[in-house]
């Protein structure tokens, strides 16, 4: 039987803070500590395929890229109406410029759904990564990574999506629907953060008067994420959950592009996890 097989991986998204989780997972992948199921949001995706891929510090190989024009720019708004160029980011860099490990991939020990809400029902859907198609892997990681109002609606089987985070921020449940009896859940937040309600309803409702189920989806955000923030703290006060978080608020935005910056909050990370690596360890044997 595989270790920790009852273990699942939970991945909050933020953007770029997820650097932070891209830090915890190579400090994973130094420890061998790999695990079966991982299911993750938005930039936790976007990060955590190359843990999936066993491609240790590949993200830091990729961060010099964020400073690219093509990468993010209100240029790429203006011209194409996504902030990021997801063509850029997901397939260009992958397939020419940091290669991407497709094969290993798809024949990971660990297996990673990703979460997209749809914008006709508003609700999540988890979606699983095959890893064969280059297009797959950039069609879904766009959709998880969709922000409201700097990205296109995408486009995947006949429905619409938008970032999984609109509709779940913090997938824990998902992970025990599917079977799992723990959880390790990376957040990009420091303790005692809240969400605050959504500004600019009006504005919202106009844009996306066509999508009444995401409007509410997106305005009921901050509430379903303040409660399963909650369900956490009691999860992991029955020791059903490990939740790794930053110390401190990660010093960078949810758009940064400057590579130092980065680079510096993805070393804070590796400190920060390597402090807690005894303390996650005893939880995984149950001590």
């Amino acid at each position: 039987m595989e270790r920790y097989a009852d273990v699942g991986l939970v991945l909050e998204g933020g953007g770029f803070r997820g650097i932070y989780t891209a830090a915890v997972l190579d400090v994973f992948y130094r420890e061998k500590l790999f695990f079966n199921y991982a299911v993750a949001v938005s930039a936790g995706a976007a990060y955590g395929v190359s843990y999936v891929s066993r491609q240790y510090r590949r993200n830091l190989d990729v961060n010099p890229y964020v400073a690219d024009k093509r990468y993010c720019s209100l240029n790429n708004l203006i011209r194409k109406g996504n902030y990021f160029d997801w063509d850029f980011v997901y397939h260009y860099v992958p397939t020419k410029e940091v290669l991407f490990d497709y094969e290993s991939f798809a024949n990971s020990t660990t297996r990673m759904k990703v979460v997209v809400t749809n914008c006709h029902t508003g609700a999540a859907e988890y979606k699983e990564f095959n890893g064969a198609s280059p297009e797959h892997f950039r069609d879904l990681l766009a959709a998880t990574s969709s922000l409201p109002f700097i990205s296109k609606m995408q486009r995947i089987d006949n429905q619409h999506y938008l970032d999984g985070g609109i509709a779940d921020s913090i997938p824990f449940k998902k992970a025990f629907a599917d079977g799992k009896k723990r959880a390790i859940v990376i957040l990009t937040r420091h303790a005692g953060y809240r969400k605050e309600p959504i500004k600019g309803k009006l504005l919202l409702k106009v844009a996306y008067r066509k999508y009444p189920n995401v409007v509410k989806a997106m305005i009921d955000r901050s509430y379903k994420y303040n409660k399963a923030l909650d369900e956490l703290e009691r999860l992991e006060a029955e020791g059903k959950v490990f939740v790794i978080r930053p110390e401190q608020p990660i010093a960078v935005s949810r758009l940064e592009n400057n590579p130092e910056n980065l680079a510096k909050a993805y070393e804070v990370a590796i400190r920060e996890t390597e402090q807690i690596l005894p303390k996650l360890k005893c939880w995984l044997d149950g001590e």
